[in-house]
């Protein structure tokens, strides 16, 4: 009957109580995260074990500023202390509560054998806080001291084994100039491979026709590309990627501290955090997909993505080099025209709920690049979407659906090229005697062409 203690720090909101008395002496905890129960990774002696639930993550620039503020180290102490406080409270209300009863009790049983009320109810009440309190101590004395030592709540559950970070067999890149990071859109997924990829290439597909490639030769700059098709931020960027192939794939970020002189980073990230492939296809093949069910699903999705963002720019803000980031929003695939889509069984609504949802992920992106101080551009797609005549974006037919094409990479490079002199830091680099950073005419002529 005692409510759960809530705490708070960097976002993050908890709330802490007891599970029920186990027979062993020594065991796990439980964590709710989002209706979903587990273990905590750290045991805790004693029958009486903490239960903690992750009910909300608020992720805004005030919260950026406040972690830019206190840093790490204080936000990770406030949590500590605040989880370790929150234990003691609820134990305090415990026995508040467990008090009570035995006061009603006692009032009962004095009342019906006539002795002195105040007298016996004192000494019961005394007697059950020390049982209580006596209790506590032998079987949940040293839960504060291991509290005290999660830094984060993701500690109470441990790592998913394939976000730990491998060995990396990279050297040192001091001749990239640029890296990109991110998902199929950044890849090319879909696209021909260059001649001579390797293995990691083929199994990300990584498509000489993906816009690094572009930023590269409008630029003259050696652009090193570790995005990989499926990536999301906790597998594929600040964590381990396994592959189709069974290969496991360095973590992104990992690799890009190589770039030791790297001057700009680009981002595309997000889609596959929060499904949006599988959505996809869940609404064309149901009759609507404004349903409760899908929404809460891809708020809980979008919430669970907002945190590890925020995690990916505070790890790139404290690159060494301090390059300039560029974080790439979402194009839109669809358009007004969807004759190419009915027999499908997409529809207008359904395109509208979809088109929604992007916007949602796509204001996440910007606001935490601008919380950041991070460039944000949105590719415009306008005019070749889907089902016109000359779409920046591949078919449901062509072998990776609403991805871009080649003239959708290359529409993607002029939108990072266009943003990037208003990046801070500016890159330093030197670039080839034909291209100028800022004209779309230096651009490849596959560019001039397809734009």
């Amino acid at each position: 009957m005692t409510p759960l203690q809530t705490v708070q720090a960097a976002g993050q909101s908890a709330q802490i109580g007891a599970t029920m008395p186990d027979l062993s002496l020594r065991g796990p905890g439980e964590l709710d995260l989002f209706g979903q129960a587990m273990p905590t990774k750290p045991d805790f002696s004693g029958l009486i074990r903490p239960r903690l639930e992750l009910t909300h993550i608020t992720i805004n620039p005030q919260v950026v500023e406040t972690l830019k503020a206190d840093g790490s180290r204080k936000i990770e102490l406030s949590l500590s202390q605040q989880l370790a406080a929150g234990w003691t409270h609820y134990f305090i209300y415990e026995t508040l509560i467990a008090a009570g009863f035995a006061a009603v009790g006692l009032v009962a049983v004095a009342g019906v054998s006539r002795k002195p009320v105040l007298k016996m109810t004192a000494a019961g009440i005394g007697f059950a806080i020390a049982l209580n309190l006596g209790s506590v101590l032998l079987s949940a004395s040293s839960t504060p001291k291991v509290l005290s030592s999660v830094k984060t709540l993701d500690q109470l559950v441990g790592v998913d084994p394939l976000t730990g970070t491998p060995h990396s067999h990279t050297k040192p890149l001091p001749g990239v100039q640029a890296v990109v990071l991110g998902d199929s859109t950044a890849s090319g997924d879909g696209l021909p491979l260059a001649s001579g990829a390797t293995a990691f290439d083929r199994a990300c597909s990584r498509s000489a026709e993906a816009y690094a490639n572009d930023l590269a030769t409008v630029n003259g700059w050696n652009v090193l590309n570790l995005s990989c098709s499926s990536a999301t931020i906790t597998n594929g960027l600040l964590g381990a990627q396994v592959l189709n192939n069974g290969q496991v794939a360095p973590v992104q970020m990992v690799e890009a501290e190589q770039a030791t002189h790297a001057k700009v980073i680009v981002v595309s990230v997000g889609a596959d955090d929060v499904q949006w492939s599988i959505m996809t296809r869940l609404c064309v093949a149901s009759t609507v997909c404004n349903d409760k069910v899908s929404g809460a699903y891809f708020t809980q999705l979008l919430d669970s993505f907002t945190r590890s963002y925020y995690q990916l720019l505070g790890d790139l803000a404290d690159l060494p080099q301090h390059p300039a980031v560029l974080v790439n929003e979402y194009y839109d695939p669809f358009g007004k025209g969807l004759g190419c889509l009915t027999k499908y069984g997409m529809t207008a609504a359904k395109a509208n709920v979809l088109v929604a949802r992007l916007g949602q992920l796509n204001k996440v992106l910007a606001q935490g690049a601008q919380a950041f101080g991070f460039g944000d551009v949105q590719p415009d797609f306008a005019g070749h979407e889907l089902c016109t005549d000359d779409p920046y974006v591949q078919g449901a037919t062509d072998p990776a659906p609403f991805h871009p094409t080649a003239a959708g990479q290359l529409a993607i490079a002029l939108a990072d090229q266009q943003a990037l002199p208003d990046l801070t830091p500016s890159p330093v680099v030197t670039p080839s005697s034909s291209a100028s950073p800022t004209s779309a005419v230096a651009l490849p002529a596959r560019l001039n062409r397809g734009l």
